[in-house]
């Protein structure tokens, strides 16, 4: 049964990081701690770059199915380009979900490291601007990601810098998410996205105001996430779990079929997984497990990365 609590989702202003960063870390990995999400309203990033970068997202998902597919990388896990709709599927599930999307990665200098490891991303000839927007937004999302880990540092009680040179090199992603309308009745089973945790450390989600989001408490009860407009949708991943011994949860969470009025309507959001470095190896922090944090074996972000990629059906082999 879904229930809509919305004082979990208690937006957090970050204007207080400037006024408070204590108080503003406390919130935020409270928030964390209860549900493994957070809403962030008054961020940083400039509305007219973010509208650039919708623009450029509709766009790109109005091109024809064959002018996409030729951005299909399939030997590449997904990781960079278009992947076609129905391709991914949620962890252990039999329905793939009803999404296409687009990735952009981080563009390396020629003497950055883990140039095998992090392809180029494909330039979009068809849409001018494309390449530009979409990468401004990659950057910005970027940085306010590293800012909010400052936050979770103060929360964790490390060092405010504790992330930084873990995550400069991080193998991040902004994916340009496209849920088509729905001219008919989906198929039995499916879901526009399907109940799954993210790998990364964080998720930063905009687009969450189109109704759907929904996210498993620990009580059983699925929430549903209806943030402000222009909010900024916050959740741990994987890694930043497994670094903390479960302190910070990845949460379970999907995206669900709309009601029938808004079935025509098609559903866009833009995710960035914030990564840490390839070589980052993870091991839960001795602060987290001396709170009650689960011990869990060293692994390094890559192998976690592409574990986690074979689970969701992205890596066959």
């Amino acid at each position: 049964m879904t229930s809509v609590m919305t004082a979990y989702f208690t937006p957090i202003s970050f204007s207080l990081w400037d006024q408070n960063p204590e108080d503003f870390a406390d919130q935020l990995g409270q928030s964390f701690r209860e549900t493994g999400f957070a809403v962030i309203q008054d961020h940083p990033l400039p509305q007219a770059m973010i509208d650039r970068a919708m623009s450029a997202t509709r766009d790109f998902f109005d091109l024809p199915d064959a002018t996409k597919a030729a951005y299909y990388q399939p030997d590449g896990a997904g990781q960079r380009g278009y992947t076609p709709f129905a391709t991914e599927n949620a962890r252990n599930a039999e329905a793939a979900d009803l999404k296409e999307f687009w990735h952009t990665g981080r563009v390396l200098p020629p003497d950055a490291p883990f140039q095998d490891v992090m392809k180029e991303t494909p330039e979009v000839r068809e849409i001018p601007g494309f390449d530009a927007a979409t990468r401004a937004f990659y950057s910005a999302l970027d940085g306010f990601g590293a800012t909010l880990l400052k936050g979770v540092a103060h929360h964790l009680g490390l060092a405010e810098d504790w992330f930084d040179d873990r995550i400069k090199w991080g193998n991040s992603i902004l994916r340009l998410l496209h849920y088509p309308p729905q001219m008919t009745p989906p198929p039995a089973g499916s879901v526009r996205a399907g109940a799954h945790e993210d790998i990364n450390v964080i998720t930063l989600l905009l687009g969450a105001e189109e109704a759907g989001l929904e996210v498993l408490h620990r009580s059983g009860t699925w929430l549903a996430v209806n943030p402000p407009p222009g909010a900024l949708v916050i959740n741990c991943g994987d890694m930043l779990q497994r670094l903390t011994g479960g302190l910070l949860p990845s949460t379970t969470h999907r995206v669900v079929n709309p009601a029938p009025e808004r079935s025509r309507f098609p559903r866009y959001s833009t995710p960035f997984f914030l990564h840490f470095n390839p070589d980052v190896l993870i091991r839960p922090l001795p602060v987290c497990l001396a709170q009650g944090g689960r011990d869990a074996p060293p692994i390094t972000a890559l192998d976690y990365l592409l574990e986690r990629l074979r689970e969701i059906g992205l890596i066959t082999d």
